[in-house]
């Protein structure tokens, strides 16, 4: 039997019916569902950016679990394995209470490295496993990981002006890779742009249900990233258009080292908090 034609489950370039390996990765198009989310060697020399920024989650989430003083049992899965508040607050969390009260600015950044729960976690890093080399794909590496700084930021600078007390969360800079992926799929159009902009459509429609379903969700950083990330691939143009130039280097460096003083500085500074008291 022949096969159809499909997305490739690794850069979701399409491959041809008679096609048995990606053209454009050399992906099988027998890969299973997980692979995403495989980490090797081979990957994690070829999405190095991505593994990192899932490893800083990773390790983030951890030291907030180990700030944690209340681990209280719990049968509600939306809640296993959650931080407290006061560690999230301390690791920089943002919202109207942080940024208010306490000035911390720096939590429009910071927050989107937190996670209040492993399924929160989870969830998260699974939809940036998927979307993040995608993104670098059209993009290119740089200008991915600018969209997913400014993207977060703005998302959370959006929720704060909705007036969300207290925020957490990747899914903010996830949205802004899935709104560029929206212009991108919407610019390029032909066969491959209209597969890209349908399927990322699929996301955005999920995203909605997900946030009208599940309490808890800031459905304001959601909308303000998907809006943000198409604004920023516009600007920033994607690699069919437009090459990476110099000034997309330095402005993805500058989003690295601001990134890195950021959480390098609230763990600093909730160690010392925590442990003085």
């Amino acid at each position: 039997m022949a096969n159809a034609a499909m997305l490739c489950p690794r850069c979701k370039q399409l491959i041809g019916s008679d096609e048995n390996i990606c053209p454009r990765c050399g992906a099988s198009r027998t890969n299973p569902w997980w692979k995403p989310i495989a980490w090797t060697w081979g990957s994690l020399s070829n999405d190095w950016l991505v593994n990192s920024i899932i490893v800083v989650n990773i390790l983030f989430y951890i030291f907030s679990l180990i700030l944690t003083r209340d681990h209280s049992f719990t049968i509600n899965p939306l809640s296993l394995l959650a931080p407290d508040q006061s560690s999230l607050l301390l690791l920089g969390a943002t919202g109207t209470v942080p940024v208010d009260k306490y000035g911390l600015f720096t939590s429009f950044l910071s927050a989107n490295y937190l996670h209040g729960g492993i399924l929160h976690i989870i969830f998260n890093l699974m939809a940036f496993r998927q979307i993040a080399p995608w993104v670098s794909l059209e993009y290119g590496t740089g200008r991915m990981f600018s969209i997913y700084t400014f993207g977060g930021v703005g998302g959370y600078v959006v929720s704060y002006l909705a007036g969300i007390p207290f925020t957490i969360g990747a899914s903010a800079a996830i949205c802004a890779l899935i709104g560029s992926l929206l212009y991108y799929g919407k610019s390029r159009g032909g066969t491959y742009g209209t597969l890209v902009y349908r399927e990322v459509w699929v996301w955005v429609v999920s995203l909605i249900l997900f946030g009208l379903i599940i309490p808890g969700i800031n459905n304001w950083a959601h909308g303000g990233g998907i809006v943000i990330g198409a604004v920023l691939g516009i600007l920033l143009g994607y690699s069919e258009k437009r090459q990476e130039t110099l000034f997309n280097k330095v402005l993805a460096i500058t989003c690295g080292v601001a990134t890195i003083f950021v959480l390098a500085w609230v763990m600093v500074s909730a160690v010392a908090l925590r442990f003085a008291n």
